[in-house]
């Protein structure tokens, strides 16, 4: 299959995913009796939506699709680019802030990127307030089984790419529960798009799962203090460790739309 048919196919996924994620968080926000519907902002390259509502007290979903070139330094980081700093890359990115600390905050993105070479990237996680059990075992469950549909070594390889992933180094704790991520996949193309789409699909469900279980739970001042000092750990990881905000800020990418990921609020001590 030729390069600019694979480009196609993966914009037109990641598109349609775009407006799948923010249908069905808009139907979430209405069964809670909220109006909030997300807010476009178109660019360039792309656009990325941001919804301020009553379960999703801030929640970003982006699309993208960038033409360019890396700088020489980042370019030593990435396959393909020895004599051709060129790029072209397509994606989608998802993070959730809920208003309601009982929820976990929630991240996903899948990406397609191509220079001399051409991979899929991408994974999800989920960052709890508070310690849930019965969740955690549901959530790796249930993502386990949608990766075995594909190939049993996925899940155990992924989840620990994900555990050492979201680590944060300065404060020697992990992020959240973890979740799978996954890069430079360019295994079999079609193989690996079927995967891509079935991770996609697969946050839609969860995130409806988890989040009608307890939009409707009540929480306490104290439990929303835990929330904002776990979202300062957020905020740490975003800026200093993750490779999608420093891909997207040394790739020409939209500024506001990288750091969608940054909650409403945050607290350190």
């Amino acid at each position: 299959m030729k390069k600019k048919i694979k480009q196609k196919l993966a914009k037109e996924w990641f598109v349609k995913l775009q407006n799948i994620i923010c249908e069905e968080i808009e139907k979430l926000e209405k069964e809670y009796g909220s109006k909030a519907k997300f807010k476009r902002n178109k660019w360039k390259h792309g656009e990325f939506r941001i919804i301020k509502g009553k379960i999703i007290e801030k929640g970003g979903v982006a699309f993208s699709n960038v033409i360019g070139k890396f700088s020489k330094e980042f370019a030593k980081k990435i396959p393909g680019t020895r004599n051709n700093l060129s790029f072209w890359s397509s994606g989608v990115s998802v993070v959730l802030h809920p208003a309601n600390p009982k929820i976990p905050a929630m991240h996903f993105n899948t990406r397609f990127i191509c220079t001399k070479k051409n991979w899929f990237g991408g994974g999800m996680d989920i960052t709890p307030t508070l310690k849930d059990v019965s969740e955690k075992k549901y959530f790796h469950t249930e993502l386990k089984k949608m990766c075995n549909v594909h190939n049993k070594k996925y899940y155990p390889k992924y989840k620990k790419w994900c555990d050492r992933y979201f680590y944060i180094n300065h404060r020697n704790e992990v992020r959240g529960i973890g979740g799978i991520f996954f890069d430079y996949k360019m295994d079999n193309w079609k193989k690996d798009f079927s995967f891509v789409k079935d991770v996609g699909e697969f946050f839609v469900y969860v995130l409806k799962k988890i989040i009608r279980k307890k939009m409707f739970k009540k929480w306490t001042k104290i439990e929303k203090e835990i929330q904002l000092l776990k979202r300062g750990r957020y905020v740490e990881f975003n800026l200093m460790y993750d490779r999608g905000t420093k891909f997207g800020l040394n790739s020409g990418g939209n500024t506001e739309a990288i750091l969608m990921s940054m909650p409403p609020t945050a607290k350190w001590k």
